[in-house]
């Protein structure tokens, strides 16, 4: 059963977000304009008498989000303006400044009737198409019929926007789908049909084979559960080319184990596997544009459960780098699977190495839920993950590993513990404890994101995010071609 649901589940968002966007044909587009308030009188003054008689009845304005539509003289539609408030230009656009519109425009075929620069009609289709996702799976009669299309040329820009957008909902439908559906195997056949569609080699390690291939974090923790823990393995590209190295943290649902969470903040750990989703939606877009890479993706994918045979605070735990690590708290069991991981990732010296993990309530608590935080011991990398991601509207804030809080990472009877001895500065603790699993000057990036929108949005619904997925794609694109 959850394997067929997950088959549905999947193709369900993009035929939507593909049928948001069509090819100019016979059919004619209606007009979709742009307009800051201080192109207002420009505007009007271009218009049909009529039209532009309409637009000050109603009192239009350019404030940002005003959409009208207006119409035409034989009663129907002659296209729609959508303001765009204080910006300075429309070349000055994001994409939520289109998000909404395929939630708020009457059906049809609408072109937007300026010339944009090829990157800002990216961000524009781009913020289209996120406006167009829905979350149907589980809902009767849930259609994406009579709902308008945006007509743009083909072209690479287009084609980029649409392969952001294809990995963003496939990412937001793994975060979104509920735990019972979206387990360890449900996550590895997911890997497994990306690597299929794209020539990729996937291998899966499962239950008592982690143990025998030296992965006794990830075994631990996932050991109660009913569903065996799993590293996925996915490989793809020329082996000759530079190395970039993919680590997500798959923890498809997390009680907290023996220290178990309270309800309230068990509610949404279905997400607990977002840095999974991201990862894997990455992979898509990475090996859908052929990008010329040596592509390597590693997902622990566990299930954080209490049983007799959980692991126990107070436990050591032995790591493949061969560090032993004192269990302080079991809820701080992403940065366990993400260790052996990343120490697997790091053996083969990557030019580039990505971890995504919703990681610390404490980097909430200093960002919030829409501004992940990035750790890099490489302040370059860092800086160009922040400068990207200001461009793509996709961002991210660097924050320290400082080095003199590495010492409350120890223990009196192991290498290190899991959790510091003070309830200070958790992300950054959380980081550091991943910085002893990475080779000192690796090109190494550790991303602790919410993957969740926890208020409505035009482009964002409450639900899944696809947080640095977009970022990601570009820096690797920035570095490598």
């Amino acid at each position: 059963m959850p394997l067929e649901l997950m088959s549905s589940s999947f193709t369900a968002a993009r035929p939507m977000t593909d049928s948001a966007i069509t090819d100019p044909g016979n059919a004619l587009a209606l007009p979709l304009w742009l307009v800051p308030e201080n192109a207002l009188e420009r505007w009007l003054a271009e218009l049909p008498a009529a039209a532009a008689s309409w637009a000050r009845a109603h009192e239009f304005r350019g404030e940002r989000g005003k959409l009208l539509v207006l119409p035409a003289g034989d009663g129907g539609v002659l296209g729609a303006v959508i303001g765009l408030g204080s910006l300075p230009s429309v070349g000055a656009l994001s994409p939520w400044h289109v998000a909404g519109l395929p939630e708020r425009l009457p059906a049809g075929r609408y072109e937007i009737a300026h010339r944009l620069p090829p990157d800002v009609e990216r961000l524009a289709v781009t913020g289209w198409m996120h406006g167009a996702y829905r979350y149907t799976l589980y809902r009767a009669g849930a259609a994406s019929a009579g709902r308008p299309q945006l007509q743009v040329a083909a072209s690479p820009q287009r084609a980029l926007a649409l392969a952001h957008a294809e990995a963003c909902a496939l990412a937001r439908d793994l975060i979104n789908t509920p735990a019972a559906d979206m387990g360890p195997a449900e996550l590895a056949a997911v890997a497994a049909g990306l690597a299929r569609d794209a020539g990729a080699e996937c291998t899966v390690l499962e239950g008592s084979e982690l143990l025998e291939r030296n992965y006794p974090l990830i075994h631990a923790v996932g050991r109660t559960s009913a569903r065996a823990p799993r590293l996925i393995d996915l490989r793809w590209g020329d082996p000759a080319a530079p190395k970039v190295t993919l680590v997500g943290k798959g923890v498809c649902f997390d009680t907290g184990g023996l220290d178990l969470k309270p309800s309230a903040a068990m509610l949404l750990m279905k997400k607990d596997m977002g840095g999974a989703a991201v990862a894997l939606g990455l992979a898509r877009v990475l090996m859908a544009r052929q990008a010329p890479i040596r592509l390597r993706v590693l997902i622990p994918a566990v299930d954080n459960s209490i049983g007799g045979d959980a692991f126990r605070p107070g436990d050591v735990l032995r790591s493949r780098r061969g560090l032993t690590v004192e269990i302080g708290n079991t809820d701080a069991e992403g940065r366990l699977v993400l260790a052996d991981a990343l120490c697997e990732a790091d053996s083969e010296q990557p030019d580039l190495l990505l971890d995504f993990a919703t990681l610390t309530g404490a980097a909430r608590v200093a960002l919030g839920p829409e501004l992940p935080a990035v750790f890099s011991p490489d302040t370059s990398l860092a800086t160009q993950m922040r400068e990207i991601g200001e461009r793509e509207w996709d961002p991210v804030w660097p924050m320290p590993l400082w080095d003199n809080y590495d010492e409350e990472l120890g223990s009196r009877v192991a290498d290190l513990n899991n959790v510091a001895s003070n309830a200070f500065a958790g992300a950054i603790y959380g980081a550091l404890f991943l910085r002893r699993f990475v080779s000192p000057g690796r090109a190494w990036a550790h991303v602790d994101l919410f993957a969740w929108n926890p208020r409505e949005r035009p482009g964002r619904p409450v639900g899944a995010e696809a947080q640095c997925l977009r970022l990601a794609d570009r820096l690797v694109a920035a570095r490598f071609g």
